[in-house]
């Protein structure tokens, strides 16, 4: 019974947040997100990164072993994508990275948080650092057809990154003025986050169900099977298992969208809007399983 009541704490502030979000957004069809998101991206995600890496007492080998574990799950899950996007006959460059990069931002952090604590956040971090990295390299590239390093040079979360890795390599303590800013900037920004993902789903539409049921599948069902086969196969135990676990079973993330809206055409912007909402939907169905058995065999 304590692990259903560990499961309620755990999920019930995220979907409440998210319901939020999208009762308002229901309600004030004119909320623009566009400032949340920027936001969250140029302060809240670098906040979260920094905070979270510099005074959970994380291992610099354990990011490093992290950063080889998601480039890998993202490469063997891309070529998965290609063949799927290839069978179907679909535009395998703009429709993989709904595929390919799972939500560990808005999602994923908070689940992390409430179920494996500032340790769980760091390691939930340092997944969503590299895919933040993926967005604005490879979900760019593939959305508009050209590779420029511009993105890469704003991309503010990089150099929150490299500023968190120097400090815990060389285990810089971190002033407590500082501590303090970053986590009260890190914990807003995920009710922010949270918040803007509820009203985004309000007001996005599923255009396609059956072609996005199929891409909702492989997202949130086979995502989940390759990220417990990496914990397996690289025998990772506790934290570092169940962060794994629940980090690969996230849906599709909504910033595949905003970045397909920006580059590619609309059926193309629509059919990702369709993967967006479906797998996020359907995953309040499959992350509490997921959740569970983390909670349960990964402690």
């Amino acid at each position: 019974m304590e692990l259903y009541f560990k499961l309620i704490e755990v999920l019930f502030p995220v979907f409440f947040v998210i319901g939020i979000g999208y009762w308002y957004g229901k309600k004030d069809s004119k909320f623009d997100t566009k400032f949340i998101t920027t936001l969250s991206a140029n302060i809240g995600l670098p906040c979260i990164i920094f905070y979270s890496l510099t005074t959970s007492n994380v291992d610099f080998s354990v990011f490093l072993r992290f950063l080889y574990y998601i480039f890998l799950y993202v490469g063997l899950f891309a070529i998965l994508g290609i063949l799927v996007l290839k069978i179907l006959n679909k535009d395998i460059y703009r429709l993989l990275p709904p595929l390919i990069l799972p939500n560990t931002g808005n999602m994923g952090l908070p689940i992390c948080l409430f179920a494996y604590g500032k340790m769980g956040l760091a390691i939930a971090a340092a997944i969503t650092s590299v895919i933040v990295v993926l967005h604005f390299s490879l979900n760019i590239l593939l959305a508009s057809r050209k590779f420029s390093l511009r993105p890469l040079i704003n991309c503010v979360s990089i150099y929150a990154l490299i500023i968190s890795l120097f400090f815990v390599y060389f285990k810089i303590p971190i002033p407590n003025f500082i501590e303090n800013a970053t986590f009260l900037i890190s914990y807003s920004t995920l009710f922010l986050v949270l918040m803007s993902l509820g009203v985004a789903l309000s007001n996005l539409k599923i255009f396609s169900f059956k072609e996005s049921l199929i891409f909702t599948f492989i997202r949130i069902i086979i995502g989940p099977l390759i990220g417990f086969g990496f914990v397996k196969f690289f025998n990772l135990s506790g934290i570092e298992a169940g962060v794994m676990f629940i980090q690969t079973s996230m849906p599709s993330a909504v910033l595949t969208y905003l970045i397909g809206k920006m580059y590619s055409p609309k059926k193309i912007t629509d059919n990702i809007a369709s993967i967006v909402v479906l797998s996020t939907f359907l995953s309040f169905i499959t992350i509490p399983i997921v959740v569970f058995i983390s909670l349960k065999y990964f402690i």
